[in-house]
């Protein structure tokens, strides 16, 4: 059985074309999909009954996908795969930075679009590490993160953290002061080895910004050049 069997995916897509063609791919691996062409209905569908994934054009009419994006995360969260027109990196980097899982540049594969549907929803699916489900906090610097409520402290107060962001930190923190290539960290947050590295990138960029007391000189997230990234407790 298909690891997408049953899994709801909402498909925002102005052009019914590649709507179409998405819709057709998901479905034959067991979503169940329903199809949006503008911003707005395809938000107020998230909302009414948000799904377990969704699959975002970021150049919609109207309302459009950053924006469709920003108001989503911060009232419903959900796994989202954006869909981006080739070498439109500002736009990409933004909707990561609201907390999109991945994307895909058009021309795009459906089979490569699949596999990283697959990729997001089985990480976002994925039960507790078994090594943290007795772990009530783990702590490293000024950093204390209680693994059950999803929930991350710097000196007592509460960081807004996306989802991701969350996992990359608790991941980081299990092994102090090992040194992650980017590709690793992909592989190992992300749940794939077909994504783009600069998603990395991002993620850590925006960790820093919420867990280092000046991000510019970070003393717990460091670069390691030449390989990528560990937390330095």
């Amino acid at each position: 059985m298909s690891t997408l069997t049953r899994q709801r995916v909402l498909v925002i897509e102005d052009d019914p074309n590649v709507s179409e063609v998405v819709a057709a791919y998901l479905e034959r691996e067991g979503c169940l999909v329903q199809r949006c062409d503008d911003g707005e209905a395809g938000l107020a569908a998230a909302l009414a009954d948000p799904p377990d994934l969704v699959v975002l054009d970021l150049m919609l009419p109207g309302l459009d996908g950053l924006e469709v994006c920003r108001r989503l995360q911060a009232l419903a969260p959900v796994p989202m795969v954006m869909l981006t027109a080739k070498g439109d990196e500002t736009d990409r980097i933004v909707g990561l930075e609201l907390g999109a899982d991945d994307y895909i540049s058009k021309p795009f594969s459906p089979r490569e679009l699949v596999a990283r549907v697959k990729a997001v929803l089985r990480r976002a699916n994925a039960p507790l590490d078994p090594v943290l489900a007795g772990t009530a906090t783990l702590a490293a610097g000024p950093v204390e993160l209680d693994v059950a409520a999803h929930e991350a402290r710097r000196d007592g107060e509460v960081l807004p953290l996306t989802a991701r962001e969350f996992e990359l930190l608790v991941h980081l923190v299990r092994h102090p002061r090992r040194a992650f290539r980017r590709e690793e960290l992909l592989e190992r947050v992300w749940g794939t080895r077909y994504g783009d590295t600069s998603t990395v990138t991002v993620h850590v960029r925006r960790l820093r910004e919420k867990v280092e007391a000046d991000p510019s000189a970070p003393v717990h997230l460091v670069t390691v050049w030449g390989v990528g990234y560990r937390w330095e407790p």
